[in-house]
């Protein structure tokens, strides 16, 4: 028996943002003093480290949970199954359902429950939950999910990766033009075919000095609420840390597959930075003293900016189903699935379609 991807699905908002829509924000530094810069030339650096031209916001009337259920829904669509035959309904997300203009998250009910809601799957059997984990929470629900399906608890399991960064971040603080809103989903069932599945996990926190790299502060202009808090981070550790832990764990996770990494077909890393993420797959591939393959890692940042938990079932959703220019994944491929964010959490997962 073997554990597969079923189906997929993503939804990818319809609202753009692009990096000239900032030109008129007033950024400003974390102690509340004023950037020498223009906005236009901070706008300009930015997109030379991140990649990121244009990001996808939610409309107004949406929510997380509301958008993890059009992402569900095409993956069970694609996956053909009976919506009732599913055992569990693992959602990754970090800040719950955050209304436009609001300052408040919502997560009563979890918004596993939600989506099973806006689902109308009556079965009591299926359970739904929520799952935690910074960045990398919707390869954790995977992880998660393998583990039900190879105890035997569960056949069939749904994990979606759904968030709104929009409407956590601070319209002075610089770091608010990498985030954006989106949902991804995959639909995973136990299987007789051993040919395809997952081969391989790994998973770590590194909690001791790093769990605060990312976390919840207030505004950049000290005039504001100081009881109102945004997302923010401390770019330079982050960095640091990834390309220090991220590779390794990758290198771990493909030795326990048993896979040559020549005949690794794809890498599919969370969607945080551009220039972050080409240097982690550089020093992945130097671990083994080989050359990074050309159209390895394929990238969704540029257009749909960092969303999160979102970005990697979206980044394969649309790798799958050919849908992102000069990459596609056949029977047979295998695939590396990675991912690090606050916590700090790392996990990847290695695949074979």
């Amino acid at each position: 028996m073997s554990v597969v991807i079923k189906g997929t699905g993503c939804y990818i908002p319809d609202i753009i943002t692009t990096n000239q829509d900032f030109h008129q924000n007033n950024f400003l530094n974390a102690d509340g003093s004023i950037i020498e810069s223009s906005s236009e030339v901070i706008v300009e650096k930015f997109k030379a480290i991140t990649g990121i031209v244009e990001r996808r916001y939610a409309k107004n009337n949406l929510t997380a949970s509301d958008i993890g259920s059009f992402a569900a829904k095409k993956a069970i669509e694609d996956a053909k199954i009976d919506p009732e035959t599913i055992d569990y309904i693992i959602v990754a997300h970090n800040f719950g359902d955050v209304k436009h203009d609001a300052i408040q998250s919502d997560i009563l009910p979890c918004l596993a429950a939600r989506i099973k809601h806006s689902l109308r799957i009556k079965n009591p059997k299926c359970v739904a939950y929520d799952i935690l984990f910074g960045c990398p929470g919707w390869i954790e629900g995977m992880i998660q999910a393998k583990s039900f399906i190879d105890s035997g608890i569960a056949k069939t399991c749904l994990v979606i990766g759904t968030e709104t960064l929009s409407r956590v971040v601070d319209q002075h603080d610089r770091d608010a033009m990498i985030y954006s809103d989106g949902a991804g989903a995959a639909l995973v069932t136990s299987s007789d075919d051993t040919d395809s599945g997952i081969l391989s996990h790994e998973s770590a926190s590194f909690t001791f000095d790093e769990a605060y790299y990312l976390f919840f502060g207030c505004s950049n202009n000290l005039d504001l609420d100081k009881d109102t808090r945004y997302i923010k981070m401390h770019g330079r550790k982050i960095y640091e840390f990834a390309l220090s832990k991220v590779p390794a764990a990758m290198k771990s996770c493909l030795e326990k597959s048993g896979v040559n990494i020549k005949n690794l077909k794809k890498v599919l890393i969370h969607q945080a930075n551009e220039k972050m993420d080409e240097a982690i797959i550089h020093r992945f591939y130097r671990q083994f003293k080989t050359p990074v393959p050309p159209g390895i890692m394929p990238m969704s940042i540029h257009k749909l900016g960092n969303s999160s938990v979102a970005t990697v079932p979206t980044l394969f959703d649309l790798v799958i189903k050919g849908k992102l220019e000069g990459h596609e994944l056949n029977k047979g491929d295998h695939v590396m699935f990675a991912s690090v964010g606050a916590g700090m959490h790392i996990n990847a997962f290695m695949y074979r379609i």
